[in-house]
Parts: C-alpha cells; structure tokens; sequence
C-alpha cells in the first residue's frame, strides 16, 4: 500500500489518528491529529509525542501480539483539560518492509466525562443538602424519645427546629422536581401570550408582605404600551419570583423592577422585553459571578441556608430563560447592589 494511499484513509477518518509501524515511528498522521498532538510529528518516535504510560504500554503490546487495545489519553486544548478513548488496531502488510502497523484513533469524551461528573456532584450535593436537616431531625427525635420527653419549654423549642428542617426538605424536593422539569421541557418552546406587565404587578403583590417584613421597599417600572410575548406565563412567573424573592432576601433595603422593550435587542437579535431586577444591597463578589447558576452553587452559603434557600433556584431560572430562547446576565459590584437582567424575545 502506498503512502499516498495510507494518507488517503486517514485522512476519511473523522477522528485524530495515527500508524505507528514496526520500527515505533509515526508513518502517518490526519490532520485532526496534527491538531492534537502537534504538526510536526510524522517520522518520530511515538514515545517522543504519546508519553503516557498506558498509551506507550498498548502501543506496545499492540505491536506485539496484533491484538486490539484500548487507553485513556489525557490532554488540554488550552480552555480546558481534554479526556480521549484511545483505540489500537493493528493493520498488517504497511509500514516498514511490510511489517504492520498499529491504526491509533483518539475518541474525545470529554463532554461525555464532564457530563459523570456533574451527575456525581449532582448526587453528591443532594446527599448533602438532605443529610443535614436529616441528621438535625434524628437528633431531636432521640432527645425527644429521652432526656426532653417530659420537658414541655425544650419540646416545643426542638419541634419548631424540626419544623424548619422539615419544611428545608420539602422545598429541596420541590425544587428537584422543578428542575427536574423545566429541564424536560428546555427543547419545547413555549406558544402563549404573556403580560409581563400584568405577571410582574402580580409578582410584587404576592411578595409584598415578604418585603415589608424584611424592611424592603419594592418599586415596578412599566412603559405605558407594554405589547405581549410569547412564553408560559407559570414559568415566567417562577423567574420573576424567584429573582424579586432573592432581591428582598439578600438585595439591601430598596428593589426596583423596570421593564422595557426594544425593536432589536442585540443580545438575541430580535425584538425583545427586557426586564431587570436591582437592589442596593451589599452587592456579590465578581469572583462568583460566572458560577451564579450553577446548581447548588452559593456566594455565601451560610446565609443562603440561613435564609432558607436550596441553591437550585438561579439553575431554574436559567433553564426556564434558555427554553425561552432568552439570556440571563447578572452585573454586580461589591457594596454597589445587583443587577439581574432577564431579556426574552418577543
């Protein structure tokens, strides 16, 4: 077989890949793989280019005994670390004095593991969250069941803390769920007509009390032609209350909610509504910023418990807004307030 003919074949080949022959050296090299490891790799020695380990180890085997072999290749595309599946297949008749030669192709999963990671986290945090008021119920019914049985001060004090638990875990499990289904529903896009003046006046309605107790004055801005969009207004609503709630919660003593459209809104090319949540509160961290919607993510987690958040609320909100076809952005400096923008196209 020609070389021009080898290099034909790999070049068919949508994955990096490579033949390594009898004498350990690289005879020929698809572009993919010239991207991967390097252009200047054909000729050399393949421990020069692959040094790791398993790689080097069923190359050689490989070599040896024509069976097929499987690694892990690790590596960085200069964004992020990179994982592929290395598979070896040995091809007989090419390569010096016809020898054979090993077929090497490199699989990227990297989305793929990054994906098991997430769900390992996922489950890892979930563990978390629910062992905590978990443990604290235990706790207190065991103290119950002994020492406080006939101490009525430290029985009401001990349920009421187990009331709060309880009611900690159920609003976990009804953010779960959802999460669990605005993220079925990401694919499918809404076809109502929505208000957003009339939802936002009912959203500010319904936290009044909520904000008079924390002391928080809430204002809304509407134009005087506010025209419909298109969206599911329960899901709206779910994004309005929870970016207004968090206002008033951690957002300092003032919240104004403004709405506006534009024609074209260069952030999704269309016509839009822009709708924007500000406090005047102690203001968030740059640093945590681009982590925000993150699930279970927490700028401050002892206050974000305190306050009897879940940490899954912003990963709602941006699957709701990403179902929309809409864009979250969040500016905020530290003592200079927050400032959530949700902007949906009409």
């Amino acid at each position: 077989m020609t070389p021009e003919i080898i290099d034909g074949f790999l070049a068919a080949i949508p994955h990096p890949a490579v033949l390594v022959d009898q004498t350990e050296r690289f005879i020929a090299v698809n572009a993919e793989a010239c991207a991967l490891l390097g252009g200047d790799v054909k000729g050399r020695h393949f421990a020069t280019i692959l040094r790791q380990p398993s790689v080097a180890t069923a190359i050689e085997n490989c070599l040896r005994d024509r069976a097929p072999r499987k690694a892990r290749h690790l590596s960085n595309d200069g964004a992020q670390d990179t994982t592929f599946t290395v598979n070896l297949r040995y091809v007989p008749q090419v390569g010096a004095v016809n020898g054979g030669a090993v077929l090497i192709c490199f699989e990227d999963i990297t989305e793929r593991e990054q994906a098991a990671q997430m769900r390992r986290d996922f489950v890892a945090n979930v563990s978390h969250e629910l062992r905590t008021p978990l443990t604290a119920l235990i706790g207190f019914i065991e103290t119950l069941q002994g020492p406080a049985r006939d101490d009525s001060a430290a029985r009401d004090r001990f349920l009421e803390i187990m009331e709060g638990e309880a009611s900690r875990m159920n609003r976990l499990v009804g953010d779960l769920l959802s999460l669990n289904r605005v993220e079925s529903e990401e694919r499918v896009r809404p076809k109502a007509q929505v208000d957003l003046a009339s939802h936002l006046s009912s959203t500010l309605k319904t936290l009044a009390p909520v904000a008079k107790a924390g002391g928080v004055d809430l204002e809304l801005e509407t134009p005087e032609i506010c025209p419909p969009i298109t969206g599911d207004p329960d899901q709206l609503q779910q994004v309005f209350t929870n970016l207004v709630e968090n206002a008033i919660k951690y957002g300092g003593d003032r919240v104004r909610v403004a709405l506006s459209f534009s024609d074209r809104d260069p952030a999704v090319r269309a016509p839009a509504a822009r709708v924007q949540v500000i406090d005047n509160g102690p203001g968030i961290d740059p640093v945590h910023l681009p982590r925000l919607t993150e699930r279970f993510y927490r700028a401050d987690s002892h206050r974000s418990r305190e306050k009897g958040g879940t940490g899954l609320g912003l990963a709602i909100v941006k699957h709701i807004i990403n179902r929309h076809r809409g864009r979250l952005r969040v500016e905020s400096e530290l003592g200079r307030g927050a400032t959530f923008t949700v902007i949906l196209p009409r």
